[in-house]
């Protein structure tokens, strides 16, 4: 019986120290995983951009400071991205060409009135809302700031996951703004006469690594 007994208090102590093992160890990954997602938010990283005006495009790219993204935790297998949130923002006096005459055409992105202000005010964005399109497929609402002028525009973002992965590992963010909603006419502005199209469009292209 004593035997029996002592059985029963050894199995009860590995049992015990088993559910205490698990719980530090669910502790030390949730941990881990709030520090990296802080990383995360405060690297930099670096947005494309293009302005179509008249018959020419013009890539350069820029500096992306104070990125935040908040992912919440969701308990079942949707779109891990679904209520996604994310600021940024982009310092125009950052920006540089991609090709040609970067020297020439950098100074032409940086032309004052365009995207660098009276006050050197920062390019802002802040989403507003998240819709899905598909798996992995997103739309965010926001509002974008530049020269101290707030308007709402509408991005396109696709997740990037691995095969057998539930979490996202990446993002691409993209979309197209027209300038002239922000009283931008670029070809007027650098050039010093306004072509005669409707729209000058600026594109934005940026990958996020989420993890």
């Amino acid at each position: 019986m004593n035997t029996i007994k002592k059985g029963i208090f050894v199995i009860g102590i590995i049992a015990t120290g088993a559910l205490l093992s698990g719980y530090i160890t669910r502790t030390s990954t949730s941990f881990k995983k709030e520090v990296k997602e802080e990383m995360v938010s405060k690297t930099n990283k670096m947005i494309n951009m293009f302005v179509t005006h008249g018959h020419c495009s013009t890539p350069f790219a820029g500096v992306v400071d104070n990125l935040d993204v908040n992912i919440p935790v969701r308990s079942d297998m949707g779109n891990p991205l679904e209520d996604i949130s994310i600021s940024f923002e982009v310092d125009p006096n950052s920006f540089k060409a991609c090709r040609g005459d970067k020297v020439e055409l950098t100074s032409r992105i940086k032309t004052p009135g365009v995207f660098i202000g009276n006050n050197d005010e920062k390019i802002i964005f802040k989403s507003t809302n998240v819709y899905t399109m598909g798996i992995d497929w997103y739309q965010i609402n926001g509002k974008m700031t530049v020269k101290g002028i707030e308007r709402e525009v509408k991005f396109f973002a696709t997740g990037i996951r691995n095969t057998y992965d539930v979490m996202t590992n990446s993002l691409v963010l993209q979309g197209q703004v027209n300038l002239f909603d922000w009283g931008i006419d670029y070809d007027k502005l650098v050039n010093g006469r306004s072509e005669e199209i409707s729209t000058k469009w600026l594109y934005l292209n940026m990958k996020i690594d989420l993890c």
